[in-house]
């Protein structure tokens, strides 16, 4: 959600209205609203690695969302859609495509997902994250834009390295299993080894009380919190990111500037995480551990080894800063502009 809000607040501070389609289970209910941004809610599911029940579920729900779409884009006289794929984008991108509203695509992964690659060939052009995504869509319809990110991250200066590692681990919003068992089992190691680190965990609200119980008595500098509202502040404060390899995980690493430690989900469509990590690590601005691989060991380990080298995270921090795209929200405005100025006349 974070890149389509970059670029509807830069739309909107063109004088331009953007709309937002997406389910009342998801994060966009949260965070949308509390943009300002007005929003159409829609009944779908997924397809992929779904049981029978779901994809049923999933097959009643899209000609019913797509034609409640098809009414609602056509009473709104939309002008251009912007769609970052994912299931949720399937019944506004083929509503679009059959009243013939330009589709622009966001394809924010290094391969593409199913509803960018069966739809994105019917799209206008295709905006993408990685510029190897490009073999996936028709020649000349696409432009390696990089993922739109919210310009306070581009703003954060380098921070020099004090005598405490300050250490951010998120698993996103909802927490990562994976990384919530890593981190707790690590803290017994970063403290019996004496190690100058402060550490700030994102642990999802599941298992957030257990794990501030935890990490209150260990002593270590630092906290446990559900859900970090400002991160663009959290990574101001850190010198090393452990997270997960999304599209927006990475981007915001490379915007920002900061060394990271990737984690791919190993379920993720296409193993697409695992791809968005590699072109990191052969940047040389992250570190890759599957995520069967990840313990709290395995965490002490590479944490302690990146930070004892000199001069490493600060060489890490400009390898990723120079995967970044700057001026990608404002690019993906403008040709929704002229794709929408194009429809109107």
């Amino acid at each position: 959600m974070i890149p389509l809000i970059a670029v509807a607040e830069e739309l909107r501070r063109r004088g331009r209205e953007a709309r937002f389609v997406g389910t009342r289970s998801g994060i966009e209910a949260r965070l949308v609203p509390a943009r300002g941004f007005a929003m159409d809610f829609i009944d779908i599911g997924g397809l992929k690695r779904v049981g029978v029940r779901q994809t049923l579920t999933t097959l009643w729900q899209l000609p019913v969302s797509t034609l409640r779409m098809w009414r609602r884009l056509r009473e709104l006289r939309v002008a251009a859609l912007f769609s970052l794929g994912g299931y949720v984008a399937a019944p506004a991108v083929l509503a679009a495509l059959a009243l013939g509203i330009p589709v622009v695509a966001m394809e924010p992964n290094a391969v593409p997902g199913m509803t960018n690659r069966r739809l994105g060939r019917f799209a206008a052009t295709t905006l993408l994250g990685f510029p190897e995504a490009a073999a996936f869509f028709p020649p000349g319809k696409s432009e390696a834009t990089g993922l739109p990110v919210r310009e306070e991250f581009f703003a954060l200066p380098p921070k020099p390295r004090g005598e405490r590692l300050h250490l951010l681990i998120t698993g996103g919003s909802r927490g990562s299993r994976t990384l919530n068992e890593a981190s707790r089992a690590s803290w017994k190691r970063f403290r019996e080894t004496g190690r100058t680190i402060e550490i700030t965990h994102q642990s999802g609200a599941d298992r957030y009380e257990e794990l501030r119980a935890e990490f209150a008595a260990t002593g270590l500098p630092g906290r446990v919190t559900p859900f970090l509202e400002d991160m663009p502040a959290a990574f101001a404060q850190a010198d090393l990111v452990v997270c997960r390899s999304g599209a927006g995980a990475v981007a915001e690493l490379a915007a920002a500037g900061k060394p990271g430690v990737l984690v791919p989900f190993p379920f993720a469509a296409d193993d697409h995480q695992s791809r968005n990590a590699a072109a990191f690590e052969r940047a040389g601005a992250a570190r890759l551990i599957p995520d069967k691989e990840m313990t709290g060991d395995r965490l002490f380990q590479v944490v302690t080894e990146l930070a004892a080298e000199p001069g490493r995270l600060e060489r890490m921090g400009e390898a990723a800063r120079g995967l970044g795209r700057p001026g990608a929200a404002r690019r993906a405005a403008d040709i929704l502009e002229e794709f929408a100025g194009a429809n109107r006349r």
